[in-house]
């Protein structure tokens, strides 16, 4: 089974959110359908099913490769460059 490579080497503990939504979705005038955020740097940014996809941005621009789900009740992780949960 793949496992995460990155996990390991995020901080401790995680970063805390630098916004309380997409910022990015905000200022194109969309909604966040699901928020995710950077356990890097603390970003909160929108998921995939969001129209604008701005989690996978912040990856692809950025290098943090794992994100954890800003969503209540959930804890799960995704890493970005494994493409497995981490």
């Amino acid at each position: 089974m793949k496992q995460c490579t990155h996990a390991d080497a995020l901080p401790h503990p995680a970063p805390e959110p630098t916004s309380e939504t997409c910022l990015e979705c905000l200022a194109a005038g969309t909604h966040p359908v699901q928020l995710r955020l950077c356990l890097e740097c603390g970003h909160l940014s929108c998921c995939d099913s969001s129209p604008l996809r701005h989690a996978t941005e912040h990856f692809k621009e950025t290098g943090h490769p794992v994100m954890r789900t800003f969503e209540p009740g959930e804890s799960w992780r995704w890493c970005f460059v494994d493409h497995v949960l981490a």
